[in-house]
């Protein structure tokens, strides 16, 4: 199947939101709404939507400029923010061109290191990681107590 990678523009931000939706269920639907417009005219952030002649959208990946990444040397470095391909698209190696469209906005960007993260229990999204070639630098768990 042939897919068409291409900046993400004002029009396609109800397909964006839809899919943010399935990379992040539980969020409320106004959390994963309220900054689309802003991501979008950010210099430092990149959204790239992937489409097919027949479905419209079907994948996306988000890429900004961060000051720090565990285990980087540079600063700034490009960074993984989301990253989804919708279910019945997955293993055509579609979430594999999208990374590198993002790694080479992040070079364009003038940085020689991406990181990115995922849950710990994410196993397929550590799996695709270390297959395009990310090593992994820690794991972290995170506390919280009410009070």
């Amino acid at each position: 199947m042939s897919f068409t990678i291409r900046r993400a523009t004002h029009e396609d931000k109800s397909d964006w939101l839809r899919m943010r939706q399935g990379l992040w269920p539980e969020a409320p639907i106004e959390f994963l709404d309220y900054d689309l417009d802003d991501k979008l005219a950010d210099p430092d952030y990149a959204v790239f939507v992937a489409s097919n002649a027949h479905e419209g959208l079907v994948a996306f990946i988000e890429a900004g400029l961060r000051d720090y990444g565990e285990a980087c040397e540079t600063s700034p470095v490009g960074y993984i923010e989301a990253w989804y391909v919708d279910e019945h698209i997955r293993g055509q190696k579609l979430g594999r061109e999208l990374v590198h469209v993002a790694e080479g906005w992040a070079r364009e960007k003038g940085c020689t290191e991406m990181a990115s993260d995922t849950w710990l229990d994410n196993a397929t999204s550590i799996a695709a990681h270390l297959k395009l070639g990310y090593e992994e630098a820690e794991r972290l768990v995170h506390f919280v107590k009410r009070l």
